[in-house]
């Protein structure tokens, strides 16, 4: 497990129980995706390879009252709607272009469905 920078910790200041599952999602990701590149943000933190393919953030997409606590938004793209419940929201912002918002709070939700999702997002990106 690689340590967080001062961006990272910065960025979590204001969540200090989600960072360890980010630290997970990080590990997952330069894992499965050596190549990734990774930018820290105001508001997310941004993996892509020619283009954006997955963020984390703590956007609102849920009543306050129904997110866990510690909890991450993961952000992907793909050309499809996912139909899961465990999408808390998708989007067409653009045709053919969906972005799915999806909660997470417990390790055990870094699992393979989401990985699979974020490896077709990684594909998706490097066809824009």
């Amino acid at each position: 497990m690689r340590e967080p920078d001062m961006d990272t910790l910065v960025f979590f200041e204001g969540h200090p129980a989600a960072l360890e599952l980010y630290r997970d999602f990080e590990d997952l990701l330069y894992r499965e995706f050596p190549c990734v590149n990774r930018r820290v943000q105001k508001t997310q933190i941004t993996f892509y390879n020619r283009h954006v393919f997955a963020c984390v953030s703590f956007a609102r997409v849920k009543k306050k009252a129904e997110l866990p606590e510690g909890y991450l938004v993961i952000t992907i793209g793909l050309s499809a709607p996912l139909e899961s419940p465990r999408i808390a929201v998708k989007t067409e912002p653009y045709p053919n272009r969906w972005t799915h918002h999806i909660v997470i709070s417990r390790p055990e939700e870094l699992d393979g469905e989401l990985t699979d999702w974020i490896r077709e997002s990684y594909d998706f990106a490097e066809t824009k």
